[in-house]
């Protein structure tokens, strides 16, 4: 595994685990930690056998956001010279081959928040928290806030929580779609990676044209997404995967797919 400061790095069976190792500053997130989350997924998307990620993070809270210490160094040149860099560190995931599973616990704020978003399925301790509180300081979300929040839980909530920097708890967020999975603290991980398993055990070309398919429904017409589907169906129909899946079920056993 690479070098790292401020994550952890790992494999379990076909399941990536990336995990934040900075609790004793609330696992606060910039321009260092943001380097090695690239580096991570770089790194993770080479691994042999791969089938899902599973992000996480060490201590109590999943992360309080940007450091605000850091924060305070920025001004507009080094913004205007970066920001698109910063947001291919979060889109990255979003356009990641495998499954990526978010694991929350406690405070999960400003920019750990727009992490989150940019992952497939979001698992939720009943501890956590979310607020996206960047215009309390002066700014507007830059790493995919304003866009992927709208997106998932529509115009309306994702105003309230940016414009009005409300504070959530995990009844909440699952109520408004912001989560998918809710579960007690204890078992944050152990949800996690259930889920990741149970993606990562499918038919990888299946999950992989599922994944393009659903991110592309939500930013594009309806004639674009069937389009999309007609390419997929034509790809994966005949496929060793496919073929193998539709046996495997007949004959009542474990399939064994080979990703083509």
């Amino acid at each position: 595994m690479g070098d790292y400061k401020h994550l952890l790095v790992g494999k379990e069976g076909r399941i990536a685990t990336l995990t934040i190792n900075r609790a004793e500053k609330f696992n606060t997130l910039g321009p260092s930690v943001w380097e090695e989350i690239l580096q991570a997924a770089q790194e993770i998307v080479k691994m042999e056998d791969l089938g899902a990620v599973v992000i996480s993070a060490k201590g109590e809270h999943f992360s309080a956001g940007i450091d605000l210490n850091e924060l305070n160094t920025f001004d507009s040149e080094l913004v205007l010279n970066t920001v698109a860099w910063s947001q291919s560190v979060y889109t990255v995931w979003e356009e990641f081959p495998v499954p990526v599973v978010a694991a929350i616990q406690g405070l999960c704020y400003g920019s750990a928040m727009e992490f989150i978003l940019a992952c497939d399925i979001r698992v939720a301790a009943t501890n956590a928290r979310f607020a996206i509180p960047e215009v309390r300081f002066g700014l507007a979300p830059d790493m995919g806030g304003t866009t992927r929040l709208t997106k998932l839980v529509g115009a309306g909530q994702a105003k309230r929580m940016i414009m009005c920097c409300d504070e959530i708890d995990t009844a909440e967020a699952k109520a408004i779609g912001l989560v998918e999975i809710v579960t007690e603290p204890e078992d944050l991980l152990k949800t996690a990676m259930k889920y990741a398993n149970k993606m990562a055990n499918l038919p990888p070309v299946a999950i992989k044209m599922a994944k393009k398919g659903i991110n592309l429904a939500v930013e594009s017409s309806v004639r674009a997404g069937l389009l999309f589907e007609q390419a997929q169906t034509t790809y994966c129909c005949g496929t060793e995967d496919q073929k193998e899946a539709i046996a495997a079920f007949f004959e009542k056993r474990k399939p064994v797919f080979k990703g083509r």
